[in-house]
């Protein structure tokens, strides 16, 4: 008899198990929630290292030639100036797309699409609407 009543003892009751999975699905889910805010800061702060990059090509560009390249850039596409390539902006890390603009002879904007905000900009029609984040001439 005292046999049989040990053997029962050693077992988990199902509501045992029960109670530690919700705890432990708890838990990862909480951990997941906290990777996705560090992807998403972290991918922000890559968007505003790649336009500081551009701005430094446009700089150079501005210091070679005297002037911003004209028109509007997309990610993608090359920056050149007076025959000369300067860089290619780079693609978003996020799928979005970074937008150029030269608004005056010695003024442009550059925009972007932050995921954890940033404000609002100017660029709305150049950027369809989802940039919120801009970088001008220094």
């Amino acid at each position: 008899m005292e046999l049989s009543r040990k053997m029962k003892e050693k077992g988990f009751t199902l509501i045992e198990l029960m109670v530690v999975m919700a705890v432990i699905g708890i838990l990862a889910g909480l951990t997941l929630t906290g990777f996705t805010a560090a992807r998403k800061t972290a991918r922000d702060g890559q968007r505003k290292a790649d336009l500081e990059q551009v701005r430094s090509a446009l700089e150079m560009c501005r210091s070679d030639t005297g002037s911003y390249p004209a028109g509007t850039l997309v990610s993608g596409n090359n920056i050149t100036c007076g025959g000369a390539t300067y860089m290619q902006i780079p693609n978003d890390p996020g799928g979005f797309r970074y937008y150029y603009t030269r608004t005056g002879a010695s003024s442009y904007r550059l925009c972007a699409h932050l995921e954890t905000g940033g404000g609002s900009t100017g660029c709305g029609s150049n950027c369809s609407g989802t940039c919120n984040y801009e970088v001008n001439q220094p």
